[in-house]
């Protein structure tokens, strides 16, 4: 069943009956001792709170996190922040929902994202990079894994492909700057650049509710993907343990500071890049997404973005703006 509104078209003062994706579900008290819950409500176009007033028990044991449910209510604006004062829930039922108006995916089709990080993987010139990378892209379990993988839980990417879109941005963007820099190796920035971030392949679970698995949480996609990295070439003869030391190197180091997760800091011409790249494609994915989901065509500043600590200003007329650029 085709959904009749999405989050991002919802605006204060509507009645709402439609199907929704919920992602939290916590019973909270006010001040005055009755209790309440809070909902974070998902579709394809973004996310939105929800509360529960009335009949509380009752439809607290309607549903849980990571159920489908038929929510009627009334949307409002609190704090500049929509959200979906709940009436009545349900579960949905079988048959009523198509999964794909509730997850996101890359705008790009994933085929031709593939292929075309294929072409960038099939121009490296230096033998034993090129035979790394086409150990892992003629894999097809790691293909399909790399076509449906989010690149991000909660910060950027985060949809179906959002990992094959990202590293394909990462990799265009370091191509671009070929010869701008001098002393680099261009291959292996390519290469750092495809292989960066595929520990993320087995970090998140994408099925549903795209969540972190048992490794992810306990060992985290750069020593995942350098774990990967190091299984194929110990399958292919005579690689260069030269070559081999400065593309792990590269994996360890792309988040750049060690509180950001990273074993190591960039210490090589080639991993600075590429960290800067990728942490670039990030935060622009990040601000372009918070910025179209926002809402609010009232005011020229997005709520407060969490992660990013600040205010992100929406302008007076982007359209023009994006257009004139």
């Amino acid at each position: 069943m085709k959904k009749s509104i999405y989050v991002r078209d919802i605006k204060a003062g509507e009645k709402i009956a439609d199907f929704f994706f919920v992602t939290e579900k916590n019973l909270a008290y006010s001040q005055k001792g009755s209790p309440y819950l809070n909902l974070r409500l998902k579709d394809k176009t973004g996310e939105m709170d929800g509360k529960v007033w009335d009949n509380v028990a009752e439809l607290d044991k309607a549903f849980r996190k990571g159920d489908f449910v038929f929510l009627q209510g009334r949307s409002l604006q609190y704090k500049n922040v929509m959200q979906l004062s709940v009436l009545s829930a349900r579960r949905a039922e079988g048959g009523e929902i198509e999964a794909a108006e509730f997850f996101p995916v890359a705008e790009e089709d994933p085929e031709l994202m593939f292929r075309e990080l294929e072409s960038f993987a099939a121009a490296v010139a230096t033998p034993a990079l090129r035979e790394l990378l086409r150990s892992f892209l003629a894999d097809g379990e790691f293909a399909g894994l790399l076509k449906r993988a989010p690149a991000a839980k909660g910060f950027h990417h985060v949809y179906i492909g959002g990992l094959l879109e990202h590293t394909l941005s990462v990799v265009r963007v370091l191509d671009r700057l070929r010869g701008h820099y001098k002393g680099l190796n261009h291959d292996l920035v390519i290469t750092g650049g495809i292989l960066h971030d595929i520990g993320k392949i087995h970090e998140y679970s994408y099925d549903g509710l795209i969540d972190y698995t048992d490794e992810g949480r306990l060992i985290g996609h750069i020593v995942m993907g350098v774990e990967m990295v190091n299984r194929r070439i110990a399958d292919l003869p005579d690689f260069p343990a030269q070559l081999a030391m400065e593309l792990r190197h590269i994996l360890l180091s792309h988040h750049g500071v060690l509180e950001f997760g990273s074993p190591k800091r960039p210490k090589t011409l080639e991993a600075l890049l590429v960290h800067y790249v990728d942490d670039l494609d990030a935060k622009i994915n990040a601000m372009q997404t918070f910025v179209a989901g926002s809402g609010n065509e009232d005011s020229d500043w997005t709520p407060y973005h969490r992660l990013l600590e600040r205010y992100l200003y929406k302008g007076k007329n982007t359209g023009q703006r994006e257009e004139t650029a």
